[in-house]
């Protein structure tokens, strides 16, 4: 049984802005990126259809909060870590951290909820019980590697201020924001 997966990627010119930052909705497709390397590395498809089984996972919930931003090339470990496994749905959390050398920095944290369904003849979804075969592979994390609340900060003084955006602007400008 496994709880967690790791994926380290870059960020390409693509998935960055006019300022060369990530765009914030790309957080959304590394986040899918990790969870289908992660379904691979069980065995499964994310489409668990091409595994022979009937039902799928859509998603009933999604966000992300966000700490610092990514740059253009910047090397990201995305860590995918089983929140909640229950009957019928499953709540990945995901942590992004910057690569720097052997320095790793918290950047963003984000979570998915998805629900095990099985389409119904007049074309609606009824939740049903997750498959055996993929119930049987996962369990949640360890309350001590999870994160909850608010996102976590680094011990430096800067960030202690204890607010995204001034991390976000100094980063951008340089400039410290006032207190």
């Amino acid at each position: 049984m496994t709880c967690e997966f790791q994926i380290t990627r870059r960020v390409e010119f693509s998935d960055t802005d006019m300022a060369g930052i990530m765009h914030f909705s790309n957080f959304f497709r590394f986040m899918e990126g990790a969870e289908t390397a992660f379904m691979r590395s069980l065995g499964l498809s994310v489409m668990l259809s091409r595994s022979g089984l009937d039902v799928c996972l859509p998603r009933v919930h999604a966000e992300c909060d966000y700490s610092m931003p990514l740059h253009f090339e910047d090397e990201v470990l995305v860590q995918l870590l089983v929140e909640k496994k229950g009957t019928r749905s499953l709540t990945y959390q995901f942590q992004f951290y910057r690569l720097s050398g052997s320095k790793r920095e918290q950047v963003a944290r984000g979570r998915l909820t998805l629900v095990c369904a099985a389409r119904q003849a007049d074309g609606s979804f009824k939740a049903v019980p997750l498959p055996k075969v993929l119930a049987e592979k996962l369990q949640e994390a360890p309350h001590n590697v999870l994160h909850n609340g608010a996102p976590s900060r680094s011990s430096s003084p800067k960030s202690q201020r204890g607010h995204a955006a001034d991390s976000w602007l100094e980063s951008r400008t340089g400039r410290t924001p006032p207190l």
